[in-house]
């Protein structure tokens, strides 16, 4: 009894930290466990930050533009919510494998925190990471690179400004002549008139922006772990504030972001009749239950999906005689869950 604990602190001490898949040698037993669910919840919001133009006082002025900003800022907006699982290991589920002299499931894999994986076989399962397409800034051109020898020897700021504002009229109107076939110099083709085009696109649109500013958006995830637990009503899992973004629980400058979760399971665990089963005498699994989970922020559902949750299944066994040398059997189990995903013999 004193090696199985010393064996089961042990394990749970250096899985925390391991990184590969854990492969047990020689003994009496080998100790795993079993994985406990965990939702994730992952937070994708979007930084947009305005930076001024350095003509920004003059866009009314010469381009009829109003309200233009000439101050920075930086704002934060909700782009999406989602939810995910994740397993990590269950102290209230540790076992002991023994190792038997007839029995043909010594050969077992574990993950790096010791949840079991296979049985005379090897495992290729892979949790899904998510792959949200992120927005980055895009890079903006300094808008003196199409400045004229004439704006950029201007003697004052206003004066660049007006210069430059004649210079994005003179390539609209270049532009216009073009498409109207009415250019001195017409393209000889397609491709050409299309290249030349977007060159004129480009000139505009970086003198118009030393007027207007730049805004630049860079989504960022933020993820926080839930343990599923029956009736969870508004559980505060995280905080928003469109001027500081995502925040802790405990900052009270943002908004709460409120999770529930529920037990849907619709089938209770099976009671047992006649010879109670021995768990020690065969391999341990989850028969996973379900579970409704909905997010909401600012009085909205922004989520709400069913899931696999262990918290709210049971466990069964793979009795030892499946085991037997005369029999090869194979058993991958899903260590997100801890259920069998695949088994077969021969």
């Amino acid at each position: 009894m004193k090696r199985t604990i010393i064996a089961l602190a042990l394990l749970a001490s250096a899985g925390a930290h391991a990184q590969e898949n854990y492969l047990p040698g020689e003994g009496e037993g080998i100790v795993y466990f079993l994985p406990k669910t965990q939702v994730a919840v992952d937070v994708i919001a979007t930084r947009v930050d305005f930076t001024p133009g350095e003509f920004g006082l003059y866009a009314n002025r010469y381009l009829r533009v109003n309200n233009v900003s000439t101050q920075p800022s930086t704002e934060w907006e909700i782009k999406d919510i989602r939810i995910r699982t994740t397993g990590v290991p269950d102290s209230t589920k540790a076992y002991i494998m023994k190792l038997k002299d007839k029995s043909m499931a010594s050969n077992i894999e574990l993950t790096g925190q010791g949840i079991v994986k296979a049985i005379n076989t090897t495992s290729n399962y892979k949790e899904e990471t998510p792959d949200y397409k992120l927005e980055k800034p895009e890079k903006h051109e300094n808008a003196r690179k199409y400045m004229t020898e004439d704006i950029l020897m201007a003697g004052s700021m206003a004066k660049m400004a007006e210069l430059t504002a004649q210079e994005i009229y003179n390539i609209r109107e270049s532009k216009n002549m073009i498409l109207r076939g009415q250019a001195e110099n017409m393209p000889k083709d397609g491709a050409s008139l299309k290249l030349i085009i977007s060159q004129l696109d480009k000139q505009e649109r970086t003198l118009t922006q030393s007027f207007l500013g730049t805004t630049d958006k860079t989504d960022k995830v933020f993820t926080f772990y839930v343990t599923p637990e029956d009736n969870l009503k508004d559980k505060i899992v995280a905080r928003f504030s469109s001027r500081l973004g995502v925040l802790s629980t405990e900052n009270l400058a943002g908004e709460p972001i409120y999770i529930s979760i529920s037990n849907t399971s619709a089938l209770p665990q099976p009671e047992e009749s006649g010879k109670k089963k021995k768990k020690d005498d065969g391999v341990i699994y989850n028969i996973p239950g379900k579970a409704r989970v909905s997010v909401s922020l600012a009085g909205k559902k922004v989520c709400d999906e069913e899931i696999q949750a262990t918290q709210f299944g049971y466990t069964e066994v793979l009795v030892d005689g499946l085991f037997d040398k005369k029999v090869n059997t194979r058993v991958i189990f899903n260590p997100v869950t801890g259920g069998v995903a695949k088994i077969d013999k021969d």
